[in-house]
């Protein structure tokens, strides 16, 4: 539980909304539309992306 506290609320969030986009994408591709499964399935790796960016944004400030 600890490292749910280090991770913080907003991280926790935002990981939990890629591994539902992950599921909908999955969902999509396999139902034949492939092609909105790929559209969707790139949001995940851009969300994760964000949260990079932040946190090394919110590293550099301190």
């Amino acid at each position: 539980m600890n490292y749910f506290k280090k991770l913080g609320t907003a991280n926790l969030l935002m990981l939990t909304l890629c591994a539902m986009i992950i599921l909908v994408a999955e969902y999509l591709f396999l139902n034949g539309h492939t092609e909105h499964g790929l559209f969707v399935g790139l949001w995940a790796p851009t969300l994760l992306g964000v949260m990079i960016y932040l946190k090394l944004v919110d590293n550099d400030g301190k």
